[in-house]
């Protein structure tokens, strides 16, 4: 094949004037479209510019530094001495002891008389607790006591007059039943009689043991 063959035919390019007006139409278009829809929006804009106050910052000052401390002062502790009250013990003397005075025996001396001999009055009340004999001791069964067949003996401890009366009476150990002591005090109390205790011969106020025994075989 030849060169003459193989040559390309160049034409002159010319812009499409049809093309570029559609082109410059749209582009018009849409700005116009952009700018339409953008007025309404900027009063807004403008608002909220104006609503936006400006901001003060105010710088805090840091305080000033405080002072140290003072320093510390340790003081020992001081102890308090005891008080020590002065104590004023009286001074006792010996006892003087008077000498008897010595005489020699003469012609013309009297003779000494001794002085009278002074018994002891016997105690009022005899020591202890002592037995004494029965005079007269009445003994009644409470009827309740009956009914319910309530037994027992109540150990008494009696005070004796020097006339053999009873003059109080402590209950030293109970029966078991509160009705049977009761009467027995009572009943040893009014009517019971007693010999008196007696000491060198005379009659004294004396405690006694006295039982007194509730059985109904003995009633």
């Amino acid at each position: 094949m030849s060169s003459a063959g193989l040559a390309v035919v160049r034409r002159a390019y010319r812009p499409d004037m049809v093309r570029v007006a559609a082109l410059s139409a749209a582009i018009t278009f849409n700005l116009a479209a952009l700018v339409f829809a953008l007025r309404p929006l900027a009063p807004q804009f403008a608002e909220v510019i104006e609503s936006v106050k400006p901001i003060t910052i105010h710088v805090i000052q840091p305080p000033p530094p405080q002072p140290p401390p003072p320093d510390i002062v340790v003081k020992p502790l001081q102890k308090t001495l005891p008080v020590i009250v002065p104590v004023h013990v009286p001074k006792v003397s010996p006892p003087t002891t008077h000498a008897q005075p010595t005489t020699e025996p003469s012609d013309n001396a009297r003779p000494v008389e001794s002085p009278p001999v002074v018994t002891p009055t016997p105690p009022s009340i005899a020591p202890g607790v002592v037995s004494l004999a029965y005079r007269s001791s009445p003994l009644r069964f409470p009827t309740q006591a009956l009914r319910t067949h309530m037994q027992g003996t109540v150990l008494l401890r009696v005070l004796v007059d020097e006339n053999g009366k009873p003059l109080d009476v402590v209950i030293e150990q109970s029966s078991g039943h509160a009705l049977l002591d009761k009467s027995a005090r009572e009943q040893v109390l009014s009517s019971w009689l007693f010999q008196p205790a007696m000491i060198d011969g005379h009659a004294v106020k004396a405690w006694a043991r006295v039982p007194v025994n509730f059985v109904m075989q003995d009633m």
